[in-house]
């Protein structure tokens, strides 16, 4: 039963974090709008580069569960930093979906992908 609990919530936060956040920006970097906030002072175009791998591309690796651990922490530490820089001193309801996705990636990242994974699969 915990095995499909992963899967589930694997499958469900990363697409989430895929099509609700990750699509936009890929949209946006591929009409070469780089504008982009630059929280952690690494320039516009570099963060939102980062913000793509983050929330989209290490997502589709979560969904189909190859390296899980590793790829769960891209997500995490984007949801960090929206939460403990960007959003700092925002309400609550500001911050919300970020701290679920924070706290649903770490627990990705102690866990790992569950038996319905790629990695469990070439084990």
């Amino acid at each position: 039963m915990n095995n499909i609990a992963l899967l589930i919530l694997r499958i469900v936060f990363a697409w989430s974090m895929l099509y609700g956040h990750g699509l936009s920006k890929l949209n946006k970097l591929i009409q070469g709008d780089f504008s982009f906030s630059n929280p952690i002072g690494i320039g516009e175009g570099p963060t939102l580069f980062l913000a793509v791998f983050s929330e989209f591309l290490a997502p589709i690796f979560i969904i189909i569960g190859y390296k899980t651990k590793f790829f769960s922490f891209f997500p995490a530490a984007t949801m960090f930093v929206a939460i403990f820089i960007v959003h700092l001193g925002d309400p609550f309801s500001r911050i919300e979906k970020a701290l679920l996705f924070l706290v649903v990636f770490l627990v990705l990242m102690v866990t790992g992908p569950g038996k319905y994974s790629i990695d469990k699969k070439f084990s």
